[in-house]
Parts: C-alpha cells; sequence; structure tokens
C-alpha cells in the first residue's frame, strides 16, 4: 500500500478546518438571524397595584389583572444573603456563563445516562426565567433546546441584575402566588428584606415545586426543601455550619397564608379609583399609626355595640397632611357597612361647631373669657334652644359656656353675630356645609343644623393649633395653601378655653385641647380634639343614620379620642403660646362693656330709640398709615353711629379709657398690622384691620 506524503495531507486538513469554520460562521449568522426573526418575549407582565404610605411602607395591594399576586420587587430591596443562597443553590456559576452552564448541563446529561431519569435539570436563572416568560407545554429535548436558546437571547438583551430582579418577580410560589415579595408577604407577613435565615431558605426551595412544597398544605415537603438549602448552604461553606443547624431547628413553616396588607382601605380604594392606571400610588398615610388607630376603633365599636361603627381622621395641622384615616371600624365587617367610608359621610355635627362661634365673638371684640353670659330659656323669633340636660345655669362666664357646651349662650353670640357671616367664614376655609334645599344658614347651624363630615371638621379644627389658618387637608402629596379662618388672638381664646375642658373619666392626662358633640337623636357622637400639631377627629354612629341611644359625644367618642391620641405615637407638642393682643383678664379688669354680655335686643335698649350700629370711619377698613408722618402725636380714631359709652380695643387689648365722644386716640405699638374694635353700649361692635408703617 502507498503511504501519503505529508504534502498531500496538510491541504485537506486545512480545508477541513475552513469547512469547520464556514460552518460555525453559517451557524453564527443563522443564530442571529433567528434572534432577530424570533425574539424573546420580555414585556413586563401586569402587576400588583400598590398603594403605600409616606414612609414607603405598603397600606394596600390588589391582584394584578389575571388574579395573581404579583408584586414589583427591586433588589436592593432584598436582604442580600437572600440573593447569595439563591444563586449558589439554583445556579452558582449564574454571574460568569452567557444563559447556559455547559458544566451543569454536562453533568444532568451524565446523570441522566447513569440513572436512567432526570436527576437534575441543568437550568440557569436564565433559563428559568426563559420558561416562566414563555411556559412549555411539557418537557421534552426540543422544549429545552428552545429553553436554552431563549436563555442565550435573554443574557444579550438584560443585565445579570434585570434577569434576577424578573426572575423574581415571576417565580412561582405557589396558589396564585408570584414572586418573591408577594411570597414574603403571603408565607410569612413580611417585606423581603426582614427575612430570617430560615425563611429565605424556603422561599429558595418553593419555586422548583410550588405546589408540593406548599407550606399550608405540606409543610414537611416544605421543611424538607428548606433544610436541603441550609445542608447545601454549610457544605459549600457560605453559611457557619451552628448558623444552618439554628436555622433548620427553627419551626417556621408557615401553616397558611397571611392576608396582605388593607390598610386605610377607603382612601387606597378611592385613590385607585381616581388613578386606576397606576402601579404605584403614594398617600401621606403613615402606616404605624393608621394600623394603631384602626385597632382602636375596632375594640371601640366591638364594646360599644351591634351596627355601630368608629371613623377617625388624624391631620397634621400645619400641612393639611392626612396622616391616619380610618373610613370605618372593619372595611370587612358586612353587619356593619363596613365598606362605607364614614369620614366622607354627611352628618349632623352637633355642638363641634361652637368654638367657631366663640372665636367670632373674640375677634369682634363682643366678650372676653370672664365676660358673663346668660345662660336661660330664650326665644329668637320662635327659635327656642334648650341645652342638652335641660337644665340652666344662669349667668356663666364665656369660657365656663364653651367648656360646658351650654346651647343658649352659643345662640346669642350667634344671633348678634348673624350665621351668613359664620358661614361664609367656613366657606372660606374651604368648608361649605350642606343646608336643606333653598334654605339659608340660620341659627340652628350653632347646634348641628347643617351637614359636614368628618373630614370638613378637621379641616376647620386645624385652624386652632395653627394660629387661626385653617389648612386644606390632603391624602396624597400636595402642599395647600392655608387659609384665615379666625384672628390669632381671637383663636388663642378659644384654643385656650378647650385646652381646659376636663378629660373623660379614666383618659389618660395627654394635654390636649378637645371638644365634643352630639346630634339630635343620638345619630352622631363627635369628639375632636388638638395638640399644637396634630388633630385628630372621631365619629361614632350606625352608618345606616339609625339612633344609638344612650351614645353622646362626651360618654361615647372623647374616651375613644384621648384612647387613640395616646396610642397614636405621634409625639405630643406644646400648644402654642399667645400671641401679640392675646390676653385673659379677670373679670375685675375688663371694661364696663365686656363684663356682661347684651345683644341689641335686650332690655337694656330704651323702648322706641333705635340708634344705628357703630361704624369706624376712620382709619377705613385696609387703610396704610404711615407712623412717621403721624409724629409723636397719637392716630385720631373716629366713628359714626352706636349708643355711648363706647370701648375700644386694639389687637385684643382694651384702650385705657371708655368714652363717650364719638372720637378716641391711639399710639400704636410699632408698625405692622392690626385690628381696632369698637364696641357700644349695648354689645354691638365693628372692625377694621389697618397696617402701620
Amino acid at each position: 500500500m502507498r503511504r501519503l506524503s505529508p504534502g498531500k495531507v496538510l491541504p485537506r486538513a486545512a480545508s477541513a478546518g475552513a469547512a469547520a469554520a464556514a460552518l460555525a460562521m453559517l451557524a453564527l449568522v443563522a443564530l442571529v438571524q433567528a434572534d432577530r426573526a424570533f425574539p424573546p418575549p420580555l414585556d413586563e407582565p401586569p402587576i400588583s397595584a400598590e398603594v403605600v404610605g409616606r414612609n414607603g411602607e405598603l397600606l394596600r395591594a390588589y391582584a394584578a389583572p389575571d388574579g395573581r399576586w404579583r408584586m414589583a420587587v427591586e433588589l436592593r430591596d432584598i436582604d442580600p444573603h437572600f440573593l447569595d443562597m439563591l444563586i449558589a443553590y439554583e445556579d452558582k456559576r449564574f454571574r460568569d456563563h452567557r444563559g447556559i452552564d455547559v458544566f451543569a448541563m454536562a453533568r444532568a446529561v451524565g446523570q441522566l445516562a447513569t440513572n436512567g431519569r432526570i436527576v437534575s435539570g441543568g437550568s440557569t436563572i436564565s433559563m428559568q426565567l426563559a420558561r416562566l416568560v414563555e411556559p412549555r407545554e411539557r418537557r421534552s429535548v426540543p422544549a429545552k433546546l428552545r429553553q436554552m436558546f431563549r436563555a442565550w437571547q435573554i443574557e444579550q438583551r438584560l443585565s445579570k441584575d434585570e434577569i434576577l430582579r424578573r426572575y423574581l418577580t415571576l417565580a412561582p410560589y405557589g396558589g396564585n402566588i408570584e414572586g418573591l415579595r408577594a411570597a414574603s408577604l403571603a408565607w410569612f407577613g413580611k417585606e423581603p428584606r426582614r427575612l430570617t435565615v430560615g425563611e429565605a431558605a424556603l422561599l429558595v426551595a418553593l419555586p422548583q415545586s410550588p405546589e408540593a412544597r406548599r407550606p399550608d398544605r405540606h409543610p414537611e415537603n416544605a421543611q424538607l426543601a428548606r433544610d436541603r438549602v441550609l445542608a447545601r448552604m454549610s457544605n459549600a461553606g457560605l453559611m457557619d455550619s451552628a448558623e444552618a443547624a439554628r436555622a433548620a431547628a427553627a419551626n417556621i413553616v408557615p401553616t397558611g397564608r397571611y392576608e396582605l396588607p388593607a390598610l386605610a382601605a377607603h382612601a387606597a380604594d378611592a385613590a385607585r379609583l381616581a388613578d386606576p392606571a397606576a402601579q404605584r400610588i403614594e398617600l401621606t398615610v403613615d402606616g404605624k399609626v393608621q394600623r394603631r388607630l384602626e385597632a382602636v376603633a375596632a375594640e371601640a365599636a366591638t364594646r360599644i355595640g351591634d351596627k355601630v361603627s368608629v371613623a377617625m381622621v388624624m391631620a397634621d395641622a400645619r400641612t393639611g397632611a392626612i396622616i391616619a384615616e380610618v373610613g370605618a371600624a372593619d372595611y370587612f365587617d358586612a353587619g356593619r357597612n363596613g365598606w362605607v367610608d364614614l369620614t366622607r359621610a354627611v352628618r349632623s355635627p352637633g355642638s363641634t361647631l361652637k368654638p367657631f362661634i366663640y372665636g367670632l365673638a373674640f375677634e369682634e371684640g363682643l366678650v372676653a373669657q370672664q365676660t358673663l353670659i346668660e345662660d336661660r330659656p330664650a326665644d329668637f323669633a320662635g327659635y327656642r334652644p334648650r341645652n342638652f340636660d335641660m337644665a340652666y345655669m344662669g349667668d356663666v362666664s364665656v369660657r365656663d359656656a364653651l367648656q360646658l357646651s351650654l346651647n343658649v349662650p352659643a345662640i346669642r353670640l350667634l344671633d348678634a353675630l348673624g350665621p351668613t357671616r359664620l358661614a361664609g367664614r367656613f366657606r372660606d376655609a374651604g368648608v361649605t356645609p350642606e343646608l336643606p334645599r333653598g334654605e339659608k344658614p340660620g341659627l340652628a347651624m350653632g347646634l348641628g343644623g347643617v351637614g359636614v363630615t368628618l373630614r370638613d371638621l378637621v379641616q376647620l379644627y386645624t385652624a386652632l393649633p395653627n394660629s387661626g389658618f385653617a389648612t386644606p387637608l390632603h391624602i396624597k402629596p400636595a402642599q395647600p395653601q392655608p387659609v384665615r379662618l379666625l384672628d390669632p388672638a381671637a383663636n388663642w381664646q378659644v384654643a385656650d378655653i378647650l385646652s381646659g375642658v376636663v378629660p373623660p373619666r379614666g383618659a389618660p392626662e395627654i394635654g390636649i385641647a378637645y371638644k365634643t358633640g352630639t346630634s339630635y337623636g343620638y345619630r352622631d357622637a363627635w369628639s375632636i380634639g388638638f395638640d399644637g400639631r396634630h388633630v385628630l377627629g372621631v365619629w361614632i354612629g350606625r352608618p345606616d343614620g339609625g339612633p344609638v341611644p344612650g351614645i353622646s359625644g362626651f360618654e361615647t367618642a372623647a374616651p375613644v379620642l384621648f384612647n387613640a391620641f395616646s396610642r397614636s405615637g405621634v409625639a405630643f407638642a406644646e400648644h402654642a403660646s399667645p400671641p401679640p393682643g392675646a390676653v385673659r383678664l379677670p373679670r375685675g379688669d375688663l371694661p364696663v362693656t365686656l363684663r356682661r354680655f347684651r345683644a341689641i335686643d335686650d332690655d337694656a335698649v330704651t323702648p322706641g330709640i333705635v340708634e344705628a350700629s357703630p361704624r369706624i370711619v376712620f382709619p377705613p377698613d385696609g387703610a396704610r398709615v404711615e407712623l412717621a408722618a403721624q409724629g409723636a402725636a397719637p392716630l385720631i380714631l373716629k366713628l359714626q353711629g352706636g349708643r355711648a359709652p363706647f370701648r375700644w380695643l386694639a389687637n385684643g387689648r382694651p384702650l385705657k379709657d371708655t368714652v363717650r365722644r364719638r372720637t378716641a386716640s391711639w399710639h400704636p405699638d410699632g408698625a405692622g398690622a392690626s385690628t381696632l374694635t369698637v364696641i357700644d353700649a349695648v354689645g354691638r361692635a365693628a372692625t377694621v384691620n389697618v397696617f402701620i408703617e
């Protein structure tokens, strides 16, 4: 046989190499063409909508459109030890390969040949993601090859961290739970960053066989799978053996699913209804405060009786941000119509509007805290208010009248001020009380004869710890503009009186000022309290508006208010100091016209003689007066009308003498805004605001 010479062999070898290279190039071109022709389905899956609080905590989640609990997750929100454990257990060369781990595949093929069955699949995390985004019908060689191709495609398009994030969003964890975050909340009631070692090990193992290892149905399988993960971590030197043993000894396999958070459910529902396409909605609610107030509301409703519900709103008076909002005692309690948001229900406010009547009276200079006012039966053109206990106290101070919530004195003041004026102030502050169709504000509004919501009342009460400026409430981040409701000095007088109201029996001494109210027929019990920064309003009653015999603002709602305020966890803020011009004088130091309140129709008026009400003609309202132009001389004050003698007040502080002439003099303390008030002998008043320059 003739032997081939070396010169004859080399061309053939070169030809074979060239052919192999050409084939490789053709394969690469075909792979690229296939990649372009059949791109992987990498659209983001629909995820659960979330409503979160001011600190990013989850308040409420909603199932994805396909009925799955599939929640967005970011790697920065996962404990790094969990990620290390996942990679070590599922795909230890994850950071190095390009979608296919050749060594793992070779091992899987060898195990199949040796054992005659599949022992391990050799799948990488990228291949598992490929299976999740494009589920296969059954296990087969073509399906595996397709999965490998998809894994390679995914690696060309996504970073390693993005692959991890998507895998941890889609991985199955039993039932309709998908993704690590939903699984952590459903099986352990906590966010992924707070998982223990044993809990993390269980969640690493679950996606391999999510139904066979479901903790609530197959706890033994779940525990064995968890222990295998811990053992592998220990054997690989990634975990101390003692730590692994402690984690394995812990009995942490859950026996049931936790309910996902449903805090501030009514507010969350309303926010989602307003923006149904949003995946993440931020509220101003503090999750910790919300959880505590919901617990107080549920306890109170159970104690008070069937069909009774409790609603609460706590707000920051300066910013208007709602810190907590409890729409009902239990959102899921059908017996109490829990789905009804009672913070927005229009109800009779009882006596809770009285402080603003007194605030206007202080502002107008009609009364001081120690002014005497009559608490006796009275007839106001056919309207005859009566006190809650049907008794009368005779002459009382204005301070006592408000603290005891006496009805007749409040209506006397409202009659002098005019209910339209009070309603106008409310409208300016963003609250419009509801009246029967075609009716105008009347005296009855002072005792609850209008309709308001709990939110309305809390918004009005934000003025009291906020120097008289009411701040519009908001539950989504915003920066509303406060609106003046009361003069700062008059506002302080009201807040000072309410801070002295005796707390209900057994209530904690927490230093809040508060007011209560009970509507006609025992349908609504109210209590609203505030410190120097926060306002909390409580409403108790039946969602259907039925009466609840025996309930009252003081006996029923006030204890809940104090309990809720003390358990809320908000830091107590001291009440504001009195502003310039705000003083609390003994009765003996008051000018004569302020020692007793007398309305224009009291018997002190001489029959048959009706003078015009006083009116300040100089300086006119809104005038800017140059102090320098006055020199050392005082500012001359002039009025028309009214009955002598007259008492002048500057910034709430009485001038030195009562005068009978319709002129007076005043030495301003300095530049800035000032309020001048004159009161005549029968209690009628006029006020102007000027600016001294």
